[in-house]
């Protein structure tokens, strides 16, 4: 048995509700994401078990992405920008803090 067992792939609900706050916003505005984006956040929005890989890639993008909190409208609950709500898809801060958290803990553990 690996150590990589005990750890819970599943994202906390806080996070799950960022990735439906994305999802809606992304419907109602009709922008933010890419497909990609969408599928995270319903795997995200389900709680379902994300794959070592998924989770690497997660950390890949909000390192990437960081930058787009700089832009006009971003966290604007009225008019939010496409960034804010692609940030959101991905499940947002705490999906940020919770990625790099379980990246931590994984390592470079393969998919199983």
């Amino acid at each position: 048995m690996h150590e990589a067992d005990e750890i819970d792939l599943r994202c906390p609900q806080v996070v799950a509700d960022n990735a439906a706050k994305g999802l809606r916003l992304r419907k109602q505005f009709g922008r933010g994401g890419t497909e990609i984006g969408v599928a995270r956040a319903t795997e995200l929005k389900n709680r379902e078990k994300l794959a070592p890989s998924t989770i690497r890639r997660m950390v890949s993008y909000f390192a990437r992405h960081e930058v787009d909190k700089r832009g006009k409208n971003y966290g604007n609950e009225e008019n939010p920008s496409a960034g804010t709500i692609a940030w959101l898809l991905w499940g947002g801060d705490e999906g940020r803090a919770w990625a790099l958290e379980i990246k931590q803990k994984i390592g470079n553990a393969p998919d199983i």
